[in-house]
């Protein structure tokens, strides 16, 4: 008998899961441990989430055993799921049908219900208890030969599964099987709610070792058509002086990986820079021209803002990430242009106020950088530039306003619309370095007053 030893994280998380177990069984049925916990504890890898399947007791007579231990909530668009309050475990009964149509089913055996789980090393069941597995499907044997195969011809049910396979082979940097690549072509994206494909993108984003397999799997089904800012970069050209590496697209794959290399392991700053390294170059298809023996694409930076917000906006309005990615697109040229021009601190400070974190540009900078072998991957103007940053105080956040609306009512202004230009003027005026203190502000401000006030007789 195989067995698999399962690494929970925590030992609350394995009281709790044999628990269930216990209660299960008692009441004459059998819970195994199902999905990626499965998968990733024969990787070796230790087990944050539990997810548990319940055969041979009913929902309702579940609910009830476990409500003795446990709070619940009931969860899923057929509240199919039980999750336990306060623990990272979820535990379903299995079901025939998909969806809000799929129904309970007695007689479901393990072996059955793994036909439904979409990749074959996802088919992976585990007593926790006992250890035994039960792996109807090989897919243990798809993770030693480090492959991704889609489990029954079920696989197509559900299109989000291509998206899945996307990420999943950037994850584990995994092959995608000819078949499964073939059935994945035949797939269409309609009707998946966008924030079901954007959960996908996050995680090619958060967790792919290696994301340009995944990008690689999406262009061989050809679901990179659906993304056309992604489509588009396939055979623009780039000056090979600058990019010995390739096109615009092998450009963005190295991109990737070498983001992925020097993730901060912060989820919402790794996020923000990993949606901006993939859309740095969404601009070169609109501005590249070829001018003799040169290739160039001037203005692609800006060009590229509009498209990457196009690109989240089909997917996401968390508005924080839409007003944060574009302008580390929009600037990621900056940082070599400050250190070339050996810039000084005006400039550094009014880059700070474009993008917010000078951090993040320089990762995305740095990424950029790095994906063009064979070219060096030393980057000495991100260096040189946070230095500047952090000596300004200006490297996690713009420079904050010395001077408020409160100040000019304080001077006898009356509240109005004419606050603005004066407050975005010594704003202007302090990130030039006119002043830095609040009495020198309020200094300027009277003098900016007194200036205004003739022509405005």
């Amino acid at each position: 008998m195989r067995t698999i030893q399962l690494t929970l994280v925590s030992q609350a998380l394995r009281e709790a899961g044999l628990r269930v177990c216990e209660r299960v069984r008692a009441a004459g049925g059998r819970a195994l441990a199902v999905g990626g916990c499965v998968r990733d504890a024969a990787l070796g890898l230790p087990c944050a989430e539990l997810d548990l399947e319940v055969f041979g007791v009913a929902p309702e007579r579940l609910e009830e055993i476990l409500a003795r231990d446990f709070g619940l909530d009931r969860v899923g668009r057929a509240f199919s799921v039980l999750k336990l309050r306060g623990l990272p475990i979820d535990v379903s009964v299995a079901r025939r049908g998909q969806g809000e149509a799929a129904v309970w089913a007695a007689e479901l055996t393990p072996e059955q219900a793994a036909a439904r789980r979409d990749f074959r090393i996802n088919a992976i069941a585990c007593d926790p208890q006992s250890g035994e597995v039960i792996d109807p499907f090989d897919g243990l044997g798809d993770l030693a030969r480090g492959v991704l195969r889609h489990t029954s011809a079920r696989f197509g049910e559900d299109p989000l599964r291509v998206l899945r396979a996307m990420q999943l082979a950037a994850r584990f940097d995994f092959a995608v099987a000819p078949e499964t690549v073939a059935l994945c072509r035949a797939l269409r994206p309609h009707e998946i709610p966008p924030e079901r494909i954007f959960g996908e993108w996050r995680k090619l984003v958060l967790r792919g070792g290696r994301p340009s397999r995944g990008l690689a799997f999406l262009r061989d089904c050809g679901w990179v058509q659906y993304t056309p800012e992604l489509a588009a970069l396939i055979g623009c050209a780039q000056d090979p002086a600058w990019h010995p590496e390739g096109d615009v697209w092998v450009h963005t794959l190295h991109c990737m990986d070498a983001f992925a290399s020097e993730r901060v392991g912060d989820e919402r700053e790794d996020l923000v820079v990993g949606l901006a390294v993939l859309c740095h170059d969404f601009g070169k298809p609109e501005t590249t021209q070829r001018d003799g023996g040169r290739i160039t694409s001037v203005g692609h930076e800006r060009r590229g803002a509009l498209r990457a917000r196009s690109f989240l906006e089909r997917m996401t309005a968390e508005h924080a990430l839409l007003e944060t990615v574009p302008p580390l697109v929009a600037a990621h040229l900056v940082p070599l242009q400050l250190y070339t021009a050996r810039a000084g601190d005006a400039a550094v400070r009014r880059l700070a106020r474009r993008v917010g974190r000078i951090d993040r540009l320089v990762r995305v900078a740095r990424a950029d950088q790095r994906g063009r072998p064979p070219r060096s991957g030393d980057f000495a103007a991100g260096a040189w530039l946070l230095e500047r940053a952090r000596a300004l105080e200006v490297e996690a956040r713009a420079p904050r306003p010395l001077l408020r609306g409160r100040h000019l009512i304080a001077l006898g202004l009356p509240p109005g619309p004419a606050f603005g230009p004066i407050l975005e003027r010594c704003y202007r005026a302090q990130l030039d370095g006119a002043f830095s203190t609040l009495d020198e502000g309020l200094a300027f401000l009277r003098a900016e007053l007194a200036r205004r006030a003739p022509a405005e007789r």
